[in-house]
């Protein structure tokens, strides 16, 4: 009776396996009933009838095919070696289960076609210096085939291009003499730079040297200038008295003749006159 009752356990638990499926959220059930397809059931508990339902999972998250490595000839017939991943995911479960069979092996198919196609119309230079316009060339391209099959091509990306020997080694010797240039360039501007620096300082020296010299000869001149008022300033009260002395020793002379009359020019009276001054001051406080 035991094992009775186990066997019917076991049988009941086949049953219910069968006839209800869990479905994650991530995932679709396609049901063909009789082979037809019904629809999509999830996520959650699904129930079928059993033989007579064939449900097929899908995975709706977003996946990667890798591409191996095909080699591709360019615009200017350069050989090349290229890479890449494909990021695609399903935007229709039904579309992805009834309109291809083998999706990873059509896509690798039309991936390679088209990167052939898209290579072949772009020079070796651009291939190696556009790898996100060509991305976007691929994708795009893709996206129009894998549409019919419910599945968005997501994104495409180069992992490497590798082109012949003898083109590495071109461009290995190009990137050293563009090195080269480049260190002699950043040498010469380096030593124009110094060269300007020096001049400018040499020229502001010589600037200040000269308004230097400059302002010592204008003081030097206005000392000059000063001494020479100076000197003239007494010499001139020295000639002014001496004038005078000899006025007076002129009219001691005068005074000392037998003549009766005398002329006498300004000059002479000018000099005369803070004498008499002097002498008339004096009497003035004598008579007080």
């Amino acid at each position: 009776m035991l094992y009775v009752v186990i066997f019917l356990a076991i049988l009941l638990i086949i049953l219910l396996t069968s006839i209800f499926k869990i479905v994650a959220e991530y995932e679709r059930l396609v049901i063909f009933r009789l082979g037809r397809c019904i629809g999509q059931r999830g996520p959650g508990l699904v129930p079928i009838i059993p033989v007579i339902d064939r449900p097929i999972r899908v995975d709706l998250r977003e996946q990667f095919l890798e591409i191996p490595r095909q080699t591709t000839i360019t615009q200017d017939n350069a050989s090349i070696s290229i890479d890449f991943l494909i990021y695609w995911k399903v935007t229709d479960a039904i579309k992805t289960v009834v309109e291809v069979g083998n999706f990873a092996g059509a896509s690798q198919g039309i991936a390679t076609t088209t990167l052939r196609a898209v290579v072949g119309d772009i020079p070796l230079d651009d291939v190696l210096a556009k790898r996100e316009q060509i991305n976007k060339i691929l994708r795009t391209k893709m996206d129009e085939v894998t549409e019919r099959w419910g599945v968005k091509v997501t994104s495409v990306e180069i992992r490497e291009i590798q082109p012949p020997r003898e083109i590495q080694e071109a461009m290995t010797r190009q990137m050293s003499a563009e090195r080269t240039r480049r260190a002699m360039v950043t040498e010469a501007e380096g030593t124009r730079q110094a060269r300007i620096t020096v001049a400018e300082g040499e020229k502001q020296a010589a600037i200040l040297q000269a308004e230097g010299s400059r302002q010592a000869q204008l003081l030097q001149a206005e000392g000059y200038a000063l001494a020479l008022e100076k000197i003239f300033n007494q010499a001139r009260q020295v000639e002014e008295k001496t004038m005078a002395i000899q006025y007076l020793e002129a009219l001691k002379r005068i005074g000392d003749s037998p003549s009766t009359k005398f002329i006498f020019p300004m000059e002479l009276i000018n000099l005369v006159k803070p004498f008499v001054n002097f002498t008339d001051r004096a009497n003035e406080v004598k008579a007080r």
